[in-house]
């Protein structure tokens, strides 16, 4: 998740006080074996295991229960939260992951796309550049995040691994 969504999700602004963000890092890492796929008529993407792919994202620290609960309800029942192991980079390549220098390995809590509505995923990755050029700010305005988003169906969680 891209920090400023994060923090809108959250704590319902993107441009939060440093207060709050020096509660959070976000570190480049890598889940190997998944596929981010678009959802179809959204702008989010979806994740799927694929032994041939790898998704690039944010390793996100200092998260609280009540930011948990926030992120289950905002996901909601399209997704089921895994815990799985990422790969923290040390350095950042290009867009294609080409340069990705690829350090600690930890265990992260993934959303993903539920099998059961995996027929709403098209068979084309998610553009997370473009995500950030074109649809981003939709995703970073006070309020907004929850709309449409239902208490009562928020994503599943399985048991840790």
């Amino acid at each position: 998740m891209v920090p400023d969504v994060f923090y809108t999700v959250c704590y319902n602004q993107s441009n939060v006080p440093p207060e709050i963000k020096a509660l959070h890092t976000f570190t480049p890492a890598i889940l190997p074996g998944y596929i981010r796929r678009r959802v179809r008529g959204a702008d989010y993407p979806g994740i799927t295991p694929d032994k041939d792919h790898k998704v690039f994202g944010m390793y996100a620290s200092g998260l609280t229960n009540a930011n948990m609960n926030k992120l289950d309800i905002f996901e909601g029942g399209q997704y089921v939260r895994k815990t799985v192991e990422v790969k923290l980079l040390e350095k950042v390549g290009d867009v294609k992951g080409e340069g990705n220098v690829e350090g600690e390995t930890k265990k992260a809590e993934v959303y993903v796309f539920h099998p059961d509505h995996e027929d709403e995923l098209e068979d084309r990755e998610w553009d997370l550049e473009e995500f950030r050029r074109e649809k981003m700010q939709r995703w970073t305005r006070a309020g907004y995040v929850f709309d449409g988003c239902d208490p009562n169906e928020p994503a599943k969680v399985e048991a840790a691994v």
